[in-house]
């Protein structure tokens, strides 16, 4: 299983730590039950890190009147919404929830030029809590397709993710399903639609990045 670039600092930082708790631990005590307790402690977490930063490699479908899942995770909120910061309209709002188990690489959900970029300083609140939008670390990413058609793509860091990687720069030609950036541990991602899309996935539902259709534009 490959890791990701943006994981590769971490897991090497976590190796560390844990070389030196063991080292420590063997030091100090004989009490074997201690000794194997951080022993298994250690390999958990390394483990884990691994997994989260796994890379995934799968066969996109591309599909120019469809909006792609930006990312792995649960729908949580399907509602309409006024995209104050951009756009300046009525949009259909989508968020998806990643859990600390779902792979946290993100994707283009639409081809189209980047008309606009910003990384936005902010708090850590839950990802799931409704202000996570717009109080908390985040980047937002405006994209107009072919057809002029354009769409907001917010990422999110939550309580525990501390850190949004973004990749878009404005005015480049984003691909569908190319690689949007990286949010570490626990996050959402908000999907900011026209008002005449339509949906295709329910509140609750289990999605899958560049697999799963999200809506079709009109």
């Amino acid at each position: 299983m490959g890791i990701h670039k943006e994981g590769r600092k971490t897991l090497l930082i976590v190796i560390v730590a844990i070389v030196l708790a063991n080292l420590i631990t063997l030091r100090f005590t004989e009490n074997n039950f201690i000794i194997y307790s951080v022993f298994a402690i250690s390999a958990l977490l390394y483990l884990f890190v691994r997994y989260f930063f796994r890379l995934v490699n799968r066969k996109v479908i591309n599909d120019s009147n469809a909006i792609m899942a930006p990312c792995d995770g649960k729908v949580v909120v399907i509602e309409n919404a006024f995209e104050e910061e951009f756009l300046k309209q009525d949009t259909i709002k989508i968020s998806i929830f990643m859990s600390p188990l779902d792979v946290h690489m993100n994707w283009f959900p639409v081809s189209g030029e980047v008309l606009y970029k910003q990384m936005h300083k902010g708090n850590h609140l839950a990802a799931w809590a409704p202000k996570s939008s717009t109080h908390n670390e985040r980047s937002s990413v405006a994209i107009e397709t072919p057809q002029k058609q354009c769409i907001m793509v917010r990422q999110i860091a939550g309580a525990v993710a501390r850190r949004v990687v973004c990749y878009a720069t404005k005015n480049q030609y984003a691909e569908q399903n190319g690689n949007l950036g990286f949010i570490k541990f626990g996050s959402r991602v908000d999907l900011y639609l026209p008002a005449n899309a339509k949906v295709k996935v329910e509140l609750n539902q289990k999605v899958i990045g560049t697999q799963t259709v999200i809506a079709r534009f009109k």
